[in-house]
This record gives structure tokens, sequence and C-alpha cells, in this order.
């Protein structure tokens, strides 16, 4: 358990940036998971879309510490390249 004032106050930071940080995990998961339903129905126009929808959050997830940079290009190149399969 925290002792000194100074530890107390980082246990209440870290809860506060853990709860900020697992709500923006949620929602990229939101957005990868709707790109994943487009994909399974098979709709490549509403799998597109959602991609680009997706595509950002991902981008922002990995400049705001969610995931790593090459982590987030590596879902969104895999996904492109699932949706650009649909086609074939």
């Amino acid at each position: 358990m925290a002792n000194t004032r100074s530890a107390k106050k980082a246990v209440r930071r870290i809860a506060r940036r853990t709860q900020i940080n697992m709500n923006r995990r949620s929602r990229v998961r939101t957005f990868v998971r709707k790109v994943e339903e487009a994909i399974a129905s098979g709709d490549q126009a509403a799998a597109q879309a959602a991609l680009q929808a997706a595509q950002p959050e991902l981008m922002r997830g990995a400049q705001k510490g969610i995931l790593h940079k090459n982590t987030a290009s590596r879902k969104v190149s895999r996904l492109a390249k699932r949706i650009k399969g649909l086609s074939a």
C-alpha cells in the first residue's frame, strides 16, 4: 500500500490513466470488429467503409500508446488485404 503523499497521488494518477487507456483500447477493438463483421458478411463496399473509419482509430491508438505503431500498421494492412480478397 502507498505510504507517502506522492505514492498515493501516483496510485490515483495510474487509476485515472488506466481507465482512459481501457476506453481507448475498447474503441479501437470496436472499430476493428465492425470491419471483421463486414468482411464476414462478404460486402466489400461496407468493409471498405468500415476500414476507412477504423484506420484513423488504429493510428490514433498507436499515437496514444495503446498499440505499437507497427502493430497498428500490420492490422490495417491485413484487414485491407482481406477486403481486397473479397472481390476475387
